[in-house]
């Protein structure tokens, strides 16, 4: 299995001139705007080599600090490595990065600019990382008409935009992806003739009132949506995009860390939704969008307090520990009512499925002590741990 950084070994020393940028490509710079490059890159239009930028970091931040950290976008960094060493990427040149964080005002809007040896300009939007934090953020969207990041994203593509007439490409990754779509859609009209592509890779959607505005439907043929199999974020609200599907190594939530995205040669491996994928889809996602803002906020935070109740930060955590600490999961299950314990249950179970066994019976046990039936056997023959949930 191959990924992202399989890609740059084989494909780094393939100038654009011979192989077009492709939805990989978009991929490194999307993950590699998740390297905090304060005191390299100035936000004054100054623009420094990605070699230059690369030995100032890593004269700052040790291998070995990097490596200790367990959130999955961590590895950002390290694509440098094999980025400076081809001619596809070594000779990209960085600008414009902000790190804007303000959690009183609501405010968290990091972005990076690369200037591309095809004579191209992609701006990258940083998404969240894996904690339960990060993911609580993605699901706001749901019920904020517009939040500050939004409208930040939207002024910076502006800037980002104005001081270069190349033709633009805009992406991120989780709620980075949320953001290139939002401020593709609402940026200036000069600005946006000048897209070619916005990828939203495992990116939430939007409100309804955001997909039905003329903006958004004049960004929309210009929006590639990349998701993994089991995707949850990127299934969330609405996106008129229809969405690629790839193949991940990973399990489950956890399969949101697109370094887990397995490739092929310039092309990710397809594949199509699984249950769990159809699931946030048909139920999760059409629930969201029926209740509303206030019902949203409310759900939003019972069901990341329950996650939050495990004591682990990440969802690899939850998921490594095959949910063995989330007895309090039941504590706060046990105060709401009937009809959303087996809603939160149903949705519970699918992503227990890639805690494995363990998993599986934990989430069955707090079903019988809530009450609920037994031994569901979804289409694919495993088996979940509860029914009519």
């Amino acid at each position: 299995m191959a990924n992202v950084f399989d890609y740059l070994v084989w494909r780094a020393d393939v100038p654009m001139s011979a192989d077009p940028f492709n939805e990989v490509d978009n991929l490194v710079l999307a993950q590699l705007s998740y390297t905090d490059f304060s005191g390299i890159v100035p936000d004054d239009g100054t623009k420094v080599p990605l070699q230059t930028a690369a030995e100032a970091f890593f004269s700052s931040h040790s291998r070995e600090e990097i490596q200790a950290d367990k959130s999955f976008t961590a590895k950002a960094p390290f694509l440098m490595d094999e980025m400076i060493q081809g001619v596809r990427f070594s000779g990209i040149q960085l600008s414009r990065y902000i790190d804007e964080i303000d959690p009183e005002r609501g405010i968290q809007l990091s972005a990076l600019t690369y200037d591309l040896t095809d004579g191209t300009r992609y701006i990258a939007f940083r998404g969240t990382d894996g904690t339960v934090v990060g993911w609580k953020e993605d699901f706001n969207f749901s019920y904020l008409p517009e939040t500050e990041g939004q409208s930040r994203a939207a002024k910076y593509l502006n800037k980002a935009g104005a001081d270069s007439m190349a033709p633009l490409r805009i992406g991120g990754h989780s709620k980075g992806g949320n953001l290139a779509v939002y401020a593709a859609a609402f940026c200036e009209p000069e600005i946006q003739d000048r897209i070619l592509a916005v990828y939203s890779n495992d990116g939430p959607g939007f409100r309804m009132t955001i997909v039905e505005s003329e903006e958004y439907r004049r960004i929309l043929p210009r929006i590639r949506s990349i998701i993994p199999e089991s995707s949850m974020i990127g299934m969330l609200l609405n996106n008129r995009a229809e969405p690629l599907v790839v193949k991940s190594s990973a399990s489950g939530i956890v399969q949101h860390d697109a370094f887990s995205w397995q490739i092929r040669r310039n092309r990710f491996e397809e594949t199509v939704l699984s249950d769990l994928g159809h699931f946030v889809n048909r139920t999760l996602s059409d629930w969201l969008c029926q209740m509303s803002d206030e019902e949203r906020a409310l759900f939003t935070n019972t069901i990341f307090s329950l996650f939050e109740s495990t004591g682990k930060e990440s969802f690899r955590e939850i998921s490594e520990q095959g949910w063995k600490s989330a007895e309090s999961i039941l504590n706060t299950l046990l105060t709401m009512p009937k009809g959303k314990q087996q809603e939160m249950l149903r949705l519970l179970s699918m992503l227990g499925q890639s805690g494995g066994q363990a998993a599986a019976d934990y989430l069955r046990t707090v079903a019988v002590r809530l009450g609920h039936h037994e031994e569901e056997k979804p289409a694919n023959g495993q088996e979940i741990g509860l029914q009519n949930a």
